[in-house]
């Protein structure tokens, strides 16, 4: 019992000491902190942002946070194109307006003890600081609804304790000025709804073409899931995010005893649909508003100090550049849409007009629409100005009144590109390792390879050749000797945006990827081929000008090396005569202008390309479904290459013929030492080369894309551009599956785009009997149509 007693008194003895060396211990802490803050200098720097901060709010009043100003986009010659669609004064709403949804909807989700601090939620930034902590990363904020305000109004998006602190000074200062209902409505007034909509009446009017009075809960709750990220949040390209958060606002409600368990299930089970009104005045140049003023965003975000980047060495760095990004994105817009700036972009409106009714008149006859009223068979296209590498027009879609919001394919969304990406991953990257034009390739039928059309070969040929009449066999030899590791990198070098794991099969060399690609990307790619193997980024951005007339951005172009000066020339002299006598003969110009192009059409006729450049512009065309599907007649050589004719007919038909340049020529015994490779041949190709040219555009095209051809399997199959390959199309598909026959053909004898015959094992799955394993794809067993007595997929184009 002693022994007890006498344990006991030891162990509260040592807790004793423990707490007392701990006190003593966290005393030091504290006075080495405080020390360091008054010693190190940073006393003198808070109280310099305590006095900035209640400076500023001292000289506000209530106009300070009314909307600011609209920005303006203008064209090459600095007219006028559309104007951003900002609240303007008479949309403010005074909070006795404001309907009581939407201030127990922001209380709820961003800022439960609103009515309670001082401005700024310290026990919320500690929450908030353990979780940093403990996950590495942010996961919740512990800014108040004051906070955001503050920082809306007042201050950058730079990630420093001072910028912190300074929101933190001036919360607290506004506190003591305005009442919570001002506060209130000031936050409301202002806060980013995405899309160019700022405070709820303008979400409103955007979102649902309503007033803020015919709102139910439901649409309140949606509408206040958007500010915490509005890229993320955004209701047009991610509405089931938005949907996610609608409804653990609505959860918070019910537990807050804002809304009764009747309310909740009503609100939640409430089906959200947009109602979004046209645009008067801008519906023409619509697709020009959606690039530009994405270019003009990143312009800023560059302006800020982003660092761009389109690949990862992880999944969780990934996530990590895809948080900022949003951030900057939308932090960047929103000043776009309200801070009065003038945009002066390269857009020719002439230009895009004739781009537009190409388009529009080449597809005329197609009339079918999809379930919301879009025309079914959709086309892209984009034009880049060579001298400059800046977009002079793009189109992402036909015209249609009918259609308030439109999707930019041209840049938004991502298609499989059949032939047309030969040239960029295996023939000028093989000119590049000591082949020439010259170069002879056995064509022949070989175990787990493509097909040739018709199931003809033609044994010995040149590349240039085998380029004219779109050799598979001859491509797929030539990329399993470069790799596809190898070859896809040119193009990441190029900024494509969708280049993943499944991607490195000998398949892409078909054109068969697992996303796809863009007509930016594909133009600003055929464009480095003209300019030498210089690769420019593409926009069509000059200069942002703020309110005070100051330039703050002035593109400034930098040219990457990609490919050597004279594999670039090479390639442009073969497909000089793809245009003379092969595939694109169609797509000759009318006035003799000297032309390169290459064709590419998908696996059943599901997508078309055109993608060719003269020495003045480069332009590339897709023509296909959103939700892929067979076209009949579609390949590379008829409705692409027709819009494409007939828009480069007209934007040339002043302009003075000029001839590419020559390359230079190779000697024999150089040739002869090529012709087998050796293992250092195969060396990525030299990017870190740059030379800096004025009054040129830098941003590039966005890593938040669409994809819409995500559904589709086996798409390498091309008539004419004899792509009978299967490969994944979206899922992934499974490895070395086998395809169906497929019975191809020449019609008319014609060498040009027709289905091919039999195909290897390729990524795609099985595809046997329509099944396509887990890519959809179905390039089984089917015999072509017959065609003036031949069995063929097509006719020749």
């Amino acid at each position: 019992m002693a022994k007890q007693k006498k344990k006991k008194k030891k162990k509260q003895h040592r807790v004793f000491w423990f707490f007392i060396k701990l006190q003593i211990f966290l005393m030091v802490l504290i006075l080495g902190g405080l020390c360091f803050y008054y010693f190190g200098g940073y006393a003198d720097k808070v109280a310099k942002l305590h006095s900035e901060a209640v400076e500023l709010v001292q000289k506000s009043d209530k106009n300070t946070f009314l909307p600011a100003r609209t920005s303006t986009l203008y064209d090459t010659n600095g007219d006028e194109i559309s104007e951003t669609a900002t609240t303007k004064k008479a949309d403010y709403v005074k909070y006795e307006d404001i309907p009581q949804n939407f201030v127990n909807c922001m209380v709820s989700i961003e800022d439960k003890k609103f009515y309670k601090h001082n401005g700024v939620d310290l026990k919320a930034i500690v929450r908030a600081a353990k979780s940093i902590i403990k996950n590495k990363r942010i996961t919740q904020g512990g800014s108040t609804i004051t906070m955001q305000l503050a920082r809306n109004i007042y201050l950058d998006t730079n990630k420093n304790w001072q910028r912190k602190v300074k929101e933190m000074f001036i919360a607290m200062a506004l506190e003591k000025k305005y009442s919570k209902n001002d506060i209130m409505e000031f936050y409301l007034n202002n806060v980013y709804f995405m899309n160019g909509y700022y405070g709820i009446q303008a979400a409103c009017h955007g979102y649902f073409n309503c007033e803020l009075s015919d709102l139910d809960l439901s649409q309140t709750a949606f509408l206040c899931a958007i500010p915490n990220s509005p890229t993320y949040y955004d209701p047009i390209n991610n509405k089931d995010h938005t949907l996610t958060r609608r409804n653990l606002i609505l959860k918070n409600l019910k537990e807050d005893g804002k809304i009764t368990q009747q309310e909740y299930e009503a609100a939640i089970n409430e089906e959200i649909t947009l109602n979004m009104p046209e645009k008067d005045d801008t519906v023409k140049y619509n697709y020009v508003d959606t690039y530009a003023y994405y270019c003009a965003t990143r312009a800023l975000m560059e302006n800020e100090g982003f660092k761009f980047k389109y690949y990862f060495d992880s999944d969780d760095e990934e996530k990590e550049y895809d948080a900022s990004y949003d951030e900057m994105y939308s932090y960047c817009q929103k000043k776009l849409y309200s801070d009065g700036y003038k945009i002066y972009t390269s857009i020719d409106l002439t230009m895009q007009q004739q781009l537009q009714d190409s388009i529009d008149l080449t597809l005329l006859d197609f009339t079918d629409t999809t379930d919301d009223g879009t025309f079914k068979l959709q086309s892209a296209a984009t034009c880049i100005d060579n001298d400059t590498g800046d977009v002079v027009a793009i189109v992402g879609g036909r015209s249609q009144d009918a259609v308030s919001h439109t999707l930019n394919r041209a840049f938004q969304s991502h298609r499989q590109p059949g032939s047309s990406i030969k040239p960029l991953i295996v023939y000028t990257p093989s000119f590049e390792r000591g082949k020439t034009p010259d170069t002879i390739v056995n064509d022949h039928k070989f175990d787990g390879g493509p097909s040739n059309s018709g199931d003809v070969y033609y044994g010995d040929v040149t590349i240039r050749l085998a380029v004219q009449k779109s050799l598979n066999t001859v491509a797929w030899q030539l990329y399993d000797e470069l790799t596809p590791k190898v070859g896809l990198q040119y193009l990441k070098d190029m900024n494509f945006t969708n280049i993943v794991k499944d991607d490195y099969v000998t398949a892409t060399s078909l054109g068969g990827f697992t996303t796809g690609v863009s007509t930016l990307e594909m133009a600003s790619a055929y464009a480095t081929l003209e300019n030498d193997g210089m690769y420019r980024n593409p926009t069509c951005i000059k200069s942002i000008v703020d309110s005070d007339n100051n330039i703050i951005y002035t593109s400034s172009q930098k040219d990457t090396v990609i490919y050597t000066e004279t594999a670039s020339r090479m390639m442009t002299d073969v497909m000089t005569d793809v245009m003379k006598s092969g595939t694109g003969r169609s797509a000759n110009l009318d006035n003799g202008m000297p032309c390169a192009g290459k064709t590419g059409t998908t696996n059943d006729k599901k997508d078309g390309w055109f993608c060719g450049f003269t020495r003045y512009y480069t332009t590339c065309v897709w023509v296909g479904c959103d939700m892929p599907e067979t076209v009949k007649k579609l390949t590379g050589s008829s409705y692409p290459a027709e819009i494409w004719k007939n828009y480069m007919d007209q934007i040339h038909a002043d302009l003075t013929p000029i001839d590419f340049l020559p390359y230079a020529q190779i000697s024999d015994d150089y040739q002869d030492s090529q012709d087998t490779p050796a293992d250092d041949q195969t060396q990525e190709n030299p990017t870190d080369q740059t030379v800096t040219t004025p009054d040129a555009g830098t941003t590039t095209p966005d890593k938040t894309t669409t994809d819409t051809n995500n559904t589709q399997g086996t798409t390498t199959t091309t008539p004419g551009e004899n792509n009978s390959q299967g490969t994944n199309g979206g899922n992934g598909g499974n490895t070395s599956g086998t395809t169906g026959d497929t019975t191809g053909g020449n019609t008319g004898g014609n060498t040009g785009e027709n289905n091919g015959g039999n195909t290897g094992g390729t990524t795609g799955g099985n595809t046997g009997d329509n099944t396509g394993g887990n890519t959809g794809g179905n390039t089984g067993d089917s015999t072509g149509g017959a065609t003036g007595g031949t069995t063929g997929g097509g006719a020749a184009q």
